[in-house]
């Protein structure tokens, strides 16, 4: 194995996904290959029903019915596992623990080693002051940051984020992306976020993968070669978007993402 490929966190090889049912068969991913390097942050974007979170599923080890493989670190991805944190929609919170329980989860803040861990995390995400506040006394964006954290205790090769800023309003979720941004360029985790939002998509990440409609296959992988922090305003960054929009292709597509 080359030195480069080293470097390559996560192999998707050829899978498909087909669902089955007394209606019919429905095929959602068509022969998708994608390799993930160590500190990448790889955005997919594509159409509604394209099998974005179809394939941020099976990366984590959530649905093991599909053809090809996924390899993590060179072995064959069975099952879920803390090698693979996955942030959903909703925070899914415990709601009877407080933050820094919600954090350490089954772990016992008993020990000094956790303690410590989630004391760090808890200052990374920025909830310094709410260790002892429960999930009803959290915004939205608030209860996102545990959810981030508590999946980073666990020290993950590869962080999975299935549209986790979409129930969020635009100034939250703009706070929210600088906030990812910073977690990101601290720990270097590399990243595979879903999103609908191309202005999402392009200010955090290294590339952005386009999926095509059902049955999803990679369309194009554009890289983003904007140092950071990013101005949503730039020309460079306009640009980009632009060309992230082009490739969706087709006009519906387009219409169906913010300009």
């Amino acid at each position: 194995m080359l030195n480069d490929e080293l470097r390559y966190i996560l192999e998707i090889n050829e899978v498909s996904k087909t669902f089955r049912s007394e209606q019919g068969d429905t095929h959602v991913l068509d022969s998708i290959d994608l390799s993930v390097k160590e500190g990448d942050f790889t955005t997919v974007i594509g159409p509604s029903g394209c099998g974005k979170s179809t394939l941020l599923k099976i990366i984590a080890g959530l649905d093991r019915d599909y053809e090809g493989e996924v390899l993590l670190k060179g072995k064959r991805v069975e099952r879920p596992s803390q090698e693979k944190g996955f942030i959903f929609q909703e925070p899914r919170l415990f709601p009877w623990l407080n933050v820094e329980k919600n954090i350490a989860a089954d772990l016992s803040l008993k020990n000094l080693d956790v303690r410590n861990d989630v004391q760090k995390l808890i200052e990374l995400v920025k909830l310094n002051g709410f260790e002892k506040s429960y999930p009803r006394q959290l915004s939205g964006g608030m209860s996102q940051r545990v959810a981030i954290a508590r999946a980073l205790l666990r020290k993950p090769e590869v962080l999975l984020l299935d549209e986790p800023f979409g129930a969020l309003d635009a100034f939250t979720r703009g706070h929210m992306q600088e906030a990812l941004l910073d977690i990101w360029q601290t720990n270097k985790t590399a990243m595979v976020l879903v999103t609908h939002d191309i202005d999402e998509a392009v200010f955090l990440s290294t590339r952005v993968v386009v999926m095509d409609r059902r049955p999803g296959r990679i369309k194009a992988v554009v890289p983003i070669d904007l140092p950071y922090p990013r101005k949503r305003t730039s020309r460079a960054f306009t640009e980009l978007r632009t060309h992230v929009l082009e490739e969706l292709d087709h006009r519906e597509e387009q219409e169906a993402y913010s300009i």
